[in-house]
Formats: structure tokens, sequence, C-alpha cells
């Protein structure tokens, strides 16, 4: 699992823990992580113009969750408010990671961070290197910025 990066979050939601976040306990469900990780990325690339229902009639081209991971670090637990920072991580040719950071705003404390990777393929499901149009999405990503904002400094 990456470390903290130096890049700046993409993107960030910031969301307080409910009962059905939790188990019986209080404490978070080892699960609750993946929901809240799939709304942030979806969200960011819904405001990139990348949105999911879109891409093969735009694009030709689906975007496909193959891997994910999450080391869960500290407890947290019902009514803890907890903001989600999103950021690209390895980029390659036909798949690429989001990295995902779970920190309680109480004291700033990191409590879990996850990695999904992400394959692209074509519309009948076949492997396919990354589309220009989100390969620029990603590259500009890495620096931490959106592409409309690299462009503005072009």
């Amino acid at each position: 699992m990456p470390a903290p990066p130096s890049t700046p979050a993409l993107h960030s939601l910031t969301f307080r823990l409910s009962y059905a976040d939790t188990d019986p306990a209080g404490i978070l469900y080892y699960g609750a992580w993946f929901p809240w990780m799939e709304r942030m990325q979806s969200e960011w690339f819904f405001l990139n113009d990348l949105r999911q229902d879109q891409l093969s009639e735009r694009h030709g081209f689906w975007s496909v969750t193959c891997h994910t991971e999450c080391d869960y670090l500290v407890p947290v637990g019902l009514f803890d408010e907890i903001r989600i920072e999103l950021r690209v991580g390895r980029v390659g040719k036909g798949s690429f990671d989001m990295v995902h950071h779970m920190v309680r705003t109480s004291d700033g404390v990191l409590v879990a961070q996850a990695l999904i990777t992400v394959v692209t393929v074509t519309p009948a499901g076949a492997a396919t290197p990354i589309p220009a149009i989100l390969q620029r999405h990603l590259d500009s990503w890495a620096r931490g910025v959106a592409l409309e904002q690299e462009d503005e400094h072009v």
C-alpha cells in the first residue's frame, strides 16, 4: 500500500459514520469503506466528464475494477467524521490505481488507506490500452491537478 503521497488530493468527501457503517458494537464494519470509495471515484470521473454510463458510447471503452485492497490502521466508530481523499497512484499501459486515504477530521489521523486498480476494456470486454482521453486526465491527475487547470496554464 502506498504511503501518504506528497501531491494534493484531487478530490475529497467528508461524511459522518452512521449506524449503517458499523457493527453492533459501534465499530466500523470492514466492508463499509468500499461503497464510500466507489462514490468518491464515480463522482470524480463524473466531474471530469468521464461518466461511467457514457464511456462506451462516447469514447469506446469501459473502466472495470480488477483489484481492491484496504489497510485498516486505526479503529473508528459511530459518528466519527471522516474525510476521504482521492489521488492517482500507479498508471500502466492498460490499468491504473486510485488511492484513497480516510482521515478522521477531529484529530487528522489517517485511519485507513486503500487502493483500487482499474483496467480499461473494449465494449466487448477485451483488455485494451488506456485510451488517449483517459490517459491525458491520468497524466494530469498524477501531478495533482485537474486537466482543465493544466490546460489554462499551457
